[in-house]
């Protein structure tokens, strides 16, 4: 089946049509080739590996190679259970590092690709799977780890994010194997109000390349802090410091520079702990859902910002003032960083951008009633 899948592969490559891939391909196993090929394709950008076996649900809930590598470094298990492993990632990262680890899935081919992986990386030999309900009996007698890890399923979007509503709940995995350890990891959506996790321990917000893309509890014994941030793959972390003095203040225009945080920082709320980092004169500007940016009169070198912007210009904020301020200054090319309604993106997009022709990018942003058209510095 193998050949199959890297022949489907290079044909979707090529762009054959669908028809004629299936021609070549066993009837019964089309369907599963098919998409384990699409998997692969779409995966480049995951793992350093493009042989590894997925079907498409299975990579969107993969954990990214970079994020499995730093989370098994930093637990080091001695032998730890996934008691809801997918197709595997984090669970054979956390195998490289520990002396012995389970595979627990409720779902058969999931749990066969998961078998796969590990051969590729490896690390099959040290692991044990089993297939069946990581909430019975049977299979928590069968296992025997340190750590307890699970990364449940998340319901489709809902107003509020619950550990009721994640699959299997983590309230009922803490239930199943409480009498086993007293050290649990769980991936949680970002989106969960860490107060009702009824539970002490750490909540490390991950930022992958600038975007969020875990957050991960770990239990009392397993806690460095009580919150955290760690931007990868740069490998830095912020922790949490109630005894430092609260010196986060506001500004009322934007200065000559602008910061962006990452958004680990901001959902961990450790901006405070970002300022005393840094060390410099800087001020809060913008504190929305999927941007938070600083200011500041000087240029502040620091990795921990997400990106760094110098302002050219501020100006009322509309699309036909801001394009007559961008063709005059010979800017060719436009990012958007603020919020447009969906109704009105392409219109407000296509009229700030009309006409230019220059070689510079510009940023634009919004603060109240103005605009800030800024250069990127990194």
């Amino acid at each position: 089946m193998e050949e199959y899948i890297e022949q489907t592969v290079e044909l979707i490559k090529r762009g054959f049509d669908e028809k004629k891939i299936r021609a070549r391909l066993p009837r019964e196993q089309a369907d599963e080739i098919i998409e384990i090929a699409r998997a692969r394709i779409k995966a480049k950008n995951k793992f350093s590996r493009s042989d590894l076996w997925m079907d498409l649900e299975g990579l969107r809930y993969a954990t990214h190679e970079i994020v499995a590598d730093y989370r098994a470094k930093r637990v080091n298990p001695e032998s730890i259970a996934d008691v809801s492993c997918g197709i595997g990632i984090q669970l054979i990262f956390f195998a490289k590092y520990a002396d012995r680890a389970y595979a627990v899935d409720i779902d058969e081919k999931k749990l066969f690709y998961a078998t796969k992986n590990a051969e590729k990386y490896r690390v099959k030999d040290k692991i044990t799977f089993i297939h069946g309900d990581s909430l019975s009996k049977n299979v928590v007698d069968r296992i025997d780890a340190d750590v307890i890890f699970s990364d449940p399923a998340r319901p489709p979007e809902m107003p509020e994010r619950r550990l009721e509503d994640l699959l299997p709940s983590p309230l009922q995995i803490y239930e199943a194997y409480k009498h086993k350890t007293d050290a649990f990891i769980f991936d949680l959506p970002p989106q969960i109000r860490r107060e009702k996790v009824p539970w002490s321990g750490e909540f490390e917000y991950i930022d992958l390349y600038g975007v969020l893309n875990r957050l991960t509890f770990y239990f009392g014994p397993l806690a460095k802090s009580e919150r955290s941030a760690v931007m990868l793959p740069k490998g830095l972390r912020l922790e949490s410091n109630p005894s430092l003095e609260d010196i986060v203040e506001w500004c009322e225009t934007p200065k000559k520079y602008l910061y962006e945080i990452p958004q680990s920082v901001d959902y961990a709320d450790l901006i405070n702990e970002l300022f005393h980092e840094v060390d410099q004169n800087i001020w809060m500007l913008i504190r929305e859902k999927r941007r938070t940016l600083a200011t500041s009169e000087e240029e502040i070198k620091s990795d921990y910002f997400k990106r760094r912007y110098i302002v050219r210009g501020i100006l009322g904020f509309h699309p036909v003032k801001i394009n007559d301020f961008l063709k005059k200054e010979g800017y060719g090319r436009v990012t958007l960083k603020l919020f447009i309604p969906d109704n009105e993106y392409w219109n407000f997009r296509r009229k700030v951008e009309q006409g230019l022709n220059g070689d510079k990018r510009a940023y634009l942003f919004r603060f109240k009633d103005k605009a800030i058209v800024a250069e990127g510095m990194d």
